[in-house]
């Protein structure tokens, strides 16, 4: 069976959207997944998420069919600037420029020729980073250059058709001066929200009020810029979009834009609802209230293909993001990567695996012979802050490892002395054993110290099961949870097991002892 025969049937979600193109009648012609951005921002982790989403579906798309396709990053560019950012400088100045195109303010930065082009530029910088393809298009650049012309025209000619959608979703006050159209004055540059008193489909004009006088301007050209969910119709109409997605808070507005394209004679594009991101509490992340996580603190501590497999994993529901998912995320990623490169593995398993998608069916030869739990743990233990001595404990354990043949790896210790600086350590709380619990950990250390250098995992690991099931721990996860919880002074980790054939049996040893003599209390 061949690849794209498997594609046809593989389950994976980039699947089973890729599948809906093929339904469309997309035959013969280059097909469309578009991306938009609204530029009166900094480009943020939803951004990465929407774009590296699409993506995942367009390259299923491809094994599917041999139809050209292309990714449109659209930025909204020429939209009116409604607020001045928290996070910009020269506030004052931008105050003065409210309401006008962002492509029309000067930049706060000092940088470009623009805000919208500042903003702009690093969304660029941003997907490159991270290695998509895509064509970047700007909103001004397609009003100004006539490339919008025949749609805005088209949506002239539905004035009243995309008035009478839109207006049974509008409040009273809005909907007796809601126009689709926005004339741009020429006297301020100010994008402005007025009425349409008058359209003439034969000139390509709209007449509206400034100042007292009526004023007469083309729809095209760049004169006026639509609302924007009749934008969003016009524009998937004129580039001919087939595939979009949006977040669950757009599904209205999907559906109001649906209607729109449909009264002007065209079709929806194909795509779903992602849900949400929540901050620890389960609130929804929002950045004017600052309680999500951007890219870079993602970076800090983990990797950009854990930050992608959170991204990939269960679109359509919430997911609380915050500092604490990025290690299991870190190691969901590696055990995806382990069981790709299982030999037993067939090509329909390859393809339902996230590894796959995360890297374009391109999968790196990395591995990781020690997972970030057990190296946060590591730090942990070991007090060790320096590459060098958290590697010497890595390659007794792994002799065959190395920064050098393992850079992925080496990447995780800096995480890992990171994370463990910045959140482990501060929220660590020893306790005292239980006369039980010292009795079984006593034990556990004198069989820890004969063991030597012993760097099997499984025997330490079941050496350890029998001293807990001998001291009557019921059930056993409380005897693991004694452990981390009197020597580590936190109250899971991974397999203990591994964590001393890493540590090394002897040094887990002293550890259990220092603890016993309370060392760590004492400290605490």
């Amino acid at each position: 069976m061949s690849l794209s025969e498997i594609a046809l049937k593989a389950h994976a979600w980039p699947f089973e959207e890729a599948r809906k193109l093929l339904t469309r009648g997309v035959k013969g012609r280059e097909v469309i997944f578009e991306t938009g951005y609204g530029p009166s921002g900094l480009p943020h982790i939803g951004t990465f998420g929407e774009v590296a989403r699409t993506t995942w579906v367009r390259r299923a798309f491809q094994l599917m069919s041999d139809l050209p396709t292309r990714l449109v990053a659209f930025s909204d560019d020429m939209d009116g600037l409604r607020k001045v950012p928290d996070n910009v400088p020269n506030q004052e100045m931008l105050q003065q420029h409210l309401g006008k195109s962002l492509t029309s303010i000067p930049d706060p930065f000092g940088t470009h020729d623009s805000f919208g082009a500042h903003n702009n530029a690093r969304l660029k910088a941003f997907l490159d980073r991270f290695g998509f393809e895509y064509e970047f298009l700007s909103s001004t650049d397609c009003y100004k250059s006539g490339r919008f012309d025949e749609a805005l025209l088209t949506v002239l000619r539905n004035f009243e058709k995309v008035r009478d959608i839109v207006l049974p979703t509008l409040g009273a006050e809005r909907r007796a001066s809601y126009s689709p159209f926005l004339p741009v004055s020429e006297k301020t540059g100010v994008v402005l929200q007025v009425p349409t008193l008058e359209t003439n489909i034969e000139a390509g004009t709209i007449v509206y009020e400034e100042d007292g006088k009526k004023v007469e301007t083309p729809v095209t050209g760049g004169h006026v810029k639509l609302q924007w969910k009749a934008d969003w119709a016009m524009r998937w109409l004129a580039l001919g979009v087939d595939y979009e997605m949006a977040g669950k808070d757009l599904i209205s507005s999907v559906e109001l834009s649906s209607k729109i394209v449909r009264a002007l004679g065209g079709r929806p594009p194909e795509g779903f609802n992602y849900e949400l991101f929540l901050d620890d509490q389960g609130q929804k992340i929002s950045k004017s209230k600052g309680n999500g996580l951007s890219v870079e603190e993602w970076l800090t501590y983990g990797s950009e293909e854990s930050l992608a497999l959170f991204m990939y994993q269960k679109p359509r529901a919430a997911k609380k993001m915050y500092f604490d998912v990025i290690p299991r995320a870190v190691d969901d990623y590696v055990a995806f990567l382990d069981a790709y490169r299982n030999k037993e593995t067939e090509d329909a398993q390859h393809l339902e695996n996230p590894v796959y998608h995360i890297h374009g069916g391109k999968i790196p030869a990395e591995t990781y012979p020690v997972s970030f739990a057990l190296l946060l743990n590591l730090v942990s233990a070991s007090n060790a802050h320096n590459r060098e001595v958290l590697w010497g404990f890595i390659r007794a354990y792994a002799p065959d490892a190395s920064p050098e043949k393992n850079p992925g790896l080496d990447k995780l210790v800096g995480y890992a002395v990171r994370y463990y600086e910045d959140f482990v350590k501060p929220a660590k709380k020893f306790r005292a054993p239980t006369d039980k619990e010292r009795a079984a950990l006593e034990e556990l250390a004198k069989t820890l110290r004969a063991f030597g250098d012993e760097h099997d995992a499984e025997k330490v690991q079941f050496e350890i099961f029998e001293i807990g099931k001998r001291h009557a721990f019921e059930p056993l996860r409380d005897w693991f949870k004694a452990i981390y919880e009197v020597c580590l002074g936190q109250s899971q980790g991974p397999r203990f097991g591994s964590f001393a054939a890493l540590f090394g049996c002897v040094e887990t040893a002293n550890l259990i002892e220092r603890a016993l003599k309370g060392e760590f209390t004492k400290a605490d």
